[in-house]
């Protein structure tokens, strides 16, 4: 009689809890309808708050405490699955409604802590309406202007680089970012920034195998970044998890936040890194405008420039599998579900900013 009244008890408190929850889910869904409230009342005064508290306390810790927090939820997940199905076969269908309603809870504090914490700049404004930036529209022959100034830049840093720079390891590469990034906060506050940090990920095996060079945990604020892939892709990519860091949600404006501190620092390997970037970015978007123009403005590629572009691009293609696909299209729509209408294709979009950056 005791378990049963228990049971009851523990019924209505989980249905308490889930209504309330659902209701804080549908106070947050209003607000991203609203980007100048997000961005006056969240991204410009909780979520500084929030940096203030988190990042000096995850800074003390060696390791990433966001990838154990993924391990640990994702096994306790698994075993509460297998749980409720066997309670369900069991018919022990009071036991298995009360552990259903425990997980629905977790999934809805899941999505309120990542939006309260930092998923809500996903709906600011935009960075092109931020930095003054909103001319995004150009002419064929200004793409190919800019990607010939490019391809400059990358040739000239690339044949600057020594050995000394291609066996740099993580944690100078890290500094170099996190310099570039106290140097870019110092001087814009649109691109302000709390104690910048950036960890290996635990994880970096498993990255490799879903095509991911890093990622931001909105729960723990801390960035993450695959150590494994090549050497030049290392430094703008840092800078590009920390600007997720900073406030920037949305991928192509997290690639250009980056490359604007890349090209910004007086770091070589950076510097290289980040005008790379451009480069790909720049040529893609042209091969989309004119295969023609593409592809004579590939002979202008250095040597180097152009051996680093093909170690890229086979060190992702020898993990591209099944995995990789089913993460593209689970990442596609969650990016889509977030105020980024071109999903993965948001990537590409840096390539807009970047114009009206240089115009």
């Amino acid at each position: 009689m005791a378990a049963i009244t228990s049971l009851k008890q523990t019924t209505r408190k989980r249905t308490i809890a889930i209504v309330v929850l659902a209701i804080l889910m549908v106070l947050m869904l209003w607000a991203s309808g609203y980007p100048r409230l997000i961005e006056h009342y969240y991204s410009e005064g909780v979520y500084p708050l929030i940096c203030h508290i988190l990042h000096p306390v995850m800074n003390l810790l060696p390791f990433s405490v966001g990838d154990i927090l993924y391990i640990a939820v994702t096994g306790y997940f698994i075993y509460a699955l297998v749980k409720l199905v066997i309670l369900t076969v069991k018919k022990r269908f009071a036991q298995a409604g009360v552990l259903a309603m425990g997980l629905i809870i977790g999934v809805q504090t899941a999505f309120v802590m990542f939006y309260l914490f930092w998923g809500l700049n996903y709906f600011r404004p935009t960075a092109g309406e931020r930095l003054n930036l909103r001319d995004t529209n150009y002419t064929t022959a200004h793409l190919e202007d800019v990607t010939h100034k490019l391809i400059d830049s990358a040739n000239a840093y690339r044949s600057l680089l020594t050995r000394a720079d291609t066996v740099r390891s993580n944690n100078e590469i890290y500094q170099s970012a996190i310099s570039a990034i106290l140097k870019l906060s110092s001087d814009s506050v649109n691109f302000r920034t709390y104690s910048p940090h950036l960890k290996p990920s635990l994880l970096t095996p498993l990255l490799n195998y879903i095509g991911t060079s890093g990622y931001y945990n909105p729960f723990t604020s801390e960035s993450q970044l695959n150590y494994q892939m090549p050497y030049f892709e290392r430094p703008v990519t840092t800078c590009h998890e920390l600007s997720h860091q900073t406030g920037f949600g949305a991928e192509d404006e997290a690639d250009f936040a980056g490359y604007i501190a890349g090209v910004g620092s007086a770091d070589r390997l950076l510097k290289y890194s980040a005008y790379q970037l451009g480069v790909t970015e720049c040529m893609r978007a042209l091969r989309y405008r004119d295969t023609s123009a593409n592809n004579a403005m590939k002979r202008f590629i250095s040597p180097k420039v152009r051996y680093d572009i093909i170690q890229q691009r086979l060190y992702w293609m020898k993990y591209r599998g099944q995995l990789n696909a089913f993460s593209g299209i689970f990442y596609d729509n969650f990016l889509k579900a977030n105020n980024q209408p071109h999903g993965l294709g948001t990537y590409d979009q840096m390539v807009l900013l970047l114009m009206a950056w240089y115009k």
